[in-house]
This record gives C-alpha cells, structure tokens and sequence, in this order.
C-alpha cells in the first residue's frame, strides 16, 4: 500500500486550525480603493500600489459576491492559483504558477493568518471574520524561507468595531448542513471576537461524508504607555495585545483520497489546537516592533479501513512551539525591517518515530527611495539554522518604479529553499521507502511586470522564471519497484500571468455597480528526469488556466457568475461555472439585516479531477440565511466613497 497518504506528518508547523467570519458585516455595494490598502504581506506595511511583485488583494465584500467561504475557494478569484481538492474538501494543496510540492505537509506556498504562518491544511478551513486576503506572487525566501518557493497567502482578521452577534445557517444536496454563531463586543480599550461553526454531510457517494467543528477566540487590549529615547521626552505610545485561540476536529470519509481509488474504506480524524500571543509596540517613534508567541498542536489519526482498524492505523502527534519578532524602522536613507524567529517542532508517530527539528531563523532588509520617491529598491536577506541540515541564505532584490499617479514597474529576483519532510526521510513500506540521504531543494526566481491603476479599473501582468534544482520527486525505474524519493528532478519555468477587473456605476445614484474580472496564467515548463526513472509528481502542474467573473451588485441585491478552466499536462481539462444570488434586507430599520442567498456550485455538472485519483462533485445546490448587525452609517459613507477593484 502506497505512503503518499498514510505518513502526513508536519516537520515545520501545524495548522492552526482558525475559524474567520468573512460575512459579519457586509454592504454589497460597498467598494475599496486598492491603493488605500496596506498590504501586510511583505512585513514592512505597503500601499497595494507600491508592492514589488506581483499582488492581488480581495476585500471581505468581493470574497462573498464570488461566494468564497474557505481558503480552497480562493482560486475563483486569485489567477495562477491551482487548489487540488479530493471530494469533500476536507484535504487540498496549492500550486501556484506550476509550482508544487511532492508533500502536502511541505507546500509551495506559505498561508498566513494575520502574519503567522500556517501549513497546507489551512487551505480547507473556513473563512469567518475577514476584512481582506493577500496574495503574494513569486519567491518570497529572503522573508519567509522555506515553502516560500511559489508566493504568499496573507489573511487579515477584523477587528470588531463594535457589540454584535451573528447567526448564518446554510442547507444543500447531499444533506448539507452548515452553522455558525459569530459575537463581538468592544469596549474602550478591547475588544473580543467568539465563533463556532460546525458543517457536516452524507457526502456525495459512498464514504465521503463529514463533520467539521471549529472553536475561534481572539481579544486585544489596547493601552497608552511611554517610550524613552536619548535625551527625549516621554513619547505617549499606543501599545496592543492580542490573544488568540482556537480548535478544529474534522472527521471524514476518505473514499479513494490516498494511494489508489480501489481504496473506499479509509478514514480520518484530524484534531488541531492552536495558541497565540502578539505585542505591538514602538521603541522609538520611528520603530515599530512585534512580538509573537506561539504553539500548535495536531493530531492526526488515520485508519486505512473505517471499521477495521486494526487492519492499518496511523497515529501522529505534532507540536510546534515558538517565539519571534519584526520590527520596521524609518531613517533618512529609507526604511529598514528585520527580525528573527526561534521554533521547536517535535512529533510522535507510530510509523516515524520521535523526532525534532529546532529552526533559527532571522531576516534583514532595507528599502532604499530614490528619483524624488518615484524609485524603490530592496535588497534583503534571510538566514536559517536546521538542526538537521545546517546553515542556509537566502538573498533577494525587490524595485518597483511609479511612472505616474496610475502606472508602476515591479521587479525582484529571489532564491527559495524547501527541507525534506520526514516522510520523505524516513518512512518504510511496502511499495514506498523513505530516502536519509535527500538534500534540500532549491530555486532561483525572477519576475518583471507592470501595474495600472484607475478610478474603477486594474491591470497587472508579469512575466516570471524559476530556475529549480535538487526537486524533490517521488520517482522509480518500472512499475515494478518502489517510489523513493530522489534529488533528481531539475524544474525550470517561466510563463506570464495577467489580471483585468473593472467596476462601473449604473445608475448616477452610485448604488449599483457592474463588475468584470479576467486572469490568465501560461507556463512553459520543462521537467528533466535523470536516468530515464518515473516521476510521481513532476507532471502535475498547469499549461495554462482562465478565470472570468461578472457581478452586479446594488445595497440590497447581489449576483455573481465565476468561471474558471483547467488545462494541465497529465489530466484532463476542465471548465467550472459556479453562480450566486443574494439578497439583503434591514430588520425594523434597527441596524441588522438579514441576508438569504442561493449558490450553484458547478452549474454544468461537469465531470473532472483537480488530483489523479478522485472525480470532484456534480452540480451542488446551497441555500442559506444569515443575520448580523449592519455596517454603521459613518463607515458605510467612507467606504462608499471610493471604488471597488
């Protein structure tokens, strides 16, 4: 029996499980300025116009009109992002821009929560809580290291603004089932956000169902407090703690998810626990710091048949606990951010054994501004301590040149580097062996592109390269023999990637809006395997992906129709339309409303794989009811003010 499933171990972090309420406070007709968005994924806060790669932000509004509830959905409305789910949803990876990795507990790309990295399972949690989501194109490994290889995933929480409570239940096929309650509160100096959210179904065939709970607390306290500097007075300081904590148990079905379709009886339950403090402050009133602690524990019970498991059983137990910071400091030459991080990881696994891994990890780089602010130039690099695979440093160059109030060039040149996972290591099986002696995988990115930004309208293509050695590959000679795991792949891409999306008044009283949205992404991929040996996984990758949407929205009334088509090397092609309408309405013009909406996912009932072994669910109907408390008028005005991108 094949270990690309029975093994899921996490040898860097676990997921940490959060639950974030994306519908609490919504106005459809409501439009963001992407240029008055700080984008929080570079950890030196930039406006979304002046980022130095390729960036795609996507506002809580915009995320319900496309009807994204979880992180997996993001490919609706992020171009070059490739989730590859199996059935139910409950397990998925990433590829972003061909990039992937052999290891679902080792991706290609890295997925934030408010900053603190996640793994891959996060891309199947619910989003409850958003105020936007970040994506970050291209190698980011001077400032996240390893997984950076593909780009970044930032989601930003809200914070509540004010008391309230929100309900949403949602009904399908398939007896889809789906609550939520959702309750803030604020006080003068903290506020407190609670939610839990529990989704279960049949499933959409036989050993497919679920039942997913998941528990979210997160506070922060503000306080004035003073910082000294070298003969200077007492600077008065906002100063914030923030808690975090939550819980996530998923049990489901695992009809022919691992190994080989021929295997309907597997069965999982996954349980994750995380915590998290995080103190912002100013040392100066030119530097910021942030302080973080964190802990995070997974347990990961597999059994390959469900009412049998005595038959194989996989237990793995994972924590990983750790302190960090970052600080940004302004000076006359620029702008100047670091920081450093110190993390323990250990497991216990009845097939791996006991293992740890301690990191050290710190980052330093600097943005320069030149020609009258118009050029900026950041070279900067990271520096990583393995316990068990030594030193390494990645080095990085970022510019972005603004031509004029609407159009800005962005550049950057970077290298990434992944570790092995345990399982690649260590795991011994019948037809899968595990290899002690692999190296880390390394790349070499480059990218090129242009933004134009307009009242109502933006542009953005790039043009990217990466240059890949050492690829970690599942490989063998014939049929016959086992898949080992081998530094064997060279991987070299380059392709160009571009996203369009407009936003237009209907009517002069500004209430009504018609949207368009357009990606593209085209790679040329070429994959040398040595010795004439079988590749698992350097195959699964996309020739090319589209996606389009339309929208009209009104402060009462929303309709949206997403589409997106697949076309990869060694699967078949595929075309997805999904729709939804929704409707909003003011419960005795008291300030809350009520929402119902109706969502159609694949309305074509077509018939496809996002992996090699499971065909996806047909047509899905859902239909759902939420109340919570309406935007108050102030922001509402703000926020209508300017446009949508």
């Amino acid at each position: 029996m094949s270990m690309f499933r029975y093994v899921k171990v996490n040898t860097l972090v676990k997921s940490m499980g959060l639950v974030l309420v994306l519908y609490g406070q919504q106005s459809f007709a409501a439009s963001v300025q992407l240029d008055s968005i700080i984008v929080n994924a570079t950890k030196q806060d930039t406006p979304a116009s002046k980022v130095d790669a390729a960036i795609l932000v996507k506002t809580a509004e915009e995320l319900a009109l496309a009807g994204v509830t979880e992180v997996a959905d993001l490919e609706k409305v992020f171009p070059g992002l490739l989730i590859q789910t199996r059935g139910n949803r409950t397990y998925a990876s990433a590829s972003v821009r061909g990039i992937n990795s052999p290891n679902f507990y080792s991706p290609a790309i890295n997925v934030l929560v408010d900053g603190v990295k996640q793994d891959n399972a996060f891309i199947t949690q619910k989003l409850i809580n958003v105020e936007r989501v970040e994506f970050l194109k291209g190698s980011q490994g001077s400032l996240y290291g390893t997984n950076a290889q593909a780009g970044v995933i930032n989601i930003i929480t809200k914070v509540p603004t004010n008391d309230f409570v929100s309900l949403k239940a949602v009904g399908g096929d398939f007896n889809l089932s789906d609550f939520t309650v959702s309750a803030g509160l604020n006080k003068k100096k903290s506020s407190h956000l609670f939610s839990i959210n529990n989704g279960a179904s049949t499933g959409y065939k036989f050993n497919t169902d679920y039942n997913i709970t998941n528990v979210f607390y997160s506070a922060n306290f503000d306080f004035q407090t003073s910082c000294f500097g070298f003969s200077r007075p007492k600077i008065p300081q906002k100063r914030t703690l923030s808690i975090m904590a939550g819980l996530t148990e998923r049990k489901f079905g695992a009809n022919g998810f691992y190994s080989s379709p021929l295997f309907k009886d597997q069965y999982e339950e996954i349980q994750t626990s995380v915590l998290g403090l995080n103190y912002q402050f100013r040392i100066s009133s030119m530097t910021k710091v942030v302080a973080k602690a964190y802990w995070r524990r997974n347990q990961d019970e597999y059994v390959f048949l469900r009412f049998q498991p005595e038959v194989f059983r996989n237990m793995h137990i994972g924590n990983t606990g750790g302190i960090n910071f970052n600080a940004v400091s302004y000076n006359k030459i620029g702008q100047t951010g670091f920081g450093a991080d110190i993390s323990r990881v250990w497991i216990q696994s009845n097939n791996l054994g006991n293992r740890t891994r301690n990191i050290q990890t710190a980052f330093l780089e600097h943005k320069f501004s030149l020609a009258k602010d118009r050029l900026h130039i950041t070279p900067g690099v990271q520096a990583s301590y393995y316990s068990d695979f030594g030193s390494v440093f990645l080095p990085g160059v970022d510019a972005n040149y603004t031509l004029n109030n609407s159009v800005s060039f962005f550049g950057n040149i970077g290298q990434t580097y992944r570790v092995p996972t345990y399982t690649d290591l260590f795991y011994q099986g019948r037809t899968n062996i595990g290899n002690p002696d692999l190296k880390p995988e390394i790349a070499l990115s480059y990218e090129a592109g242009v933004r134009v930004l307009e009242k109502g309208f933006k542009f953005q293509a790039s043009y990217f390269v990466r240059e890949g050695s050492n690829t970690i590959d599942w490989t063998r000679t014939s049929a016959m023999d086992p898949w080992q795991p081998n530094n064997l792949i060279k991987l070299n891409t380059n392709g160009l990637d571009v996203d369009f999306s407009m936003n237009e008044t209907w009517i002069p009283s500004g209430n009504a809006y018609f949207g368009f949205n357009f990606g593209y992404t085209y790679l040329d991929q070429e994959t040398t395997v040595d010795n004439g040996l079988l590749s698992a996984y350097a195959l699964e990758n996309l020739n090319y992906q589209l996606t389009s949407a339309l929208s009209f929205t009104t402060s009462n009334l929303a309709f949206s129709v997403n589409y997106r088509y697949s076309d990869r090397v060694n699967l078949d092609d595929y075309s997805i339309v999904d729709t939804r309408l929704a409707y909003n309405f003011t419960v005795n013009g008291k300030g809350r409303q009520i929402t119902t909406f109706g969502e159609v996912s694949n309305v074509f009932n077509q018939e496809y794989r996002e992996t090699n072994l499971v065909i996806m669910p047909g047509r899905w109907f859902r239909i759902g009811i939420s109340y919570h408390p309406k935007e108050n008028k102030k922001f509402d005005r703000e926020i209508k003010s300017v446009r949508r991108f």
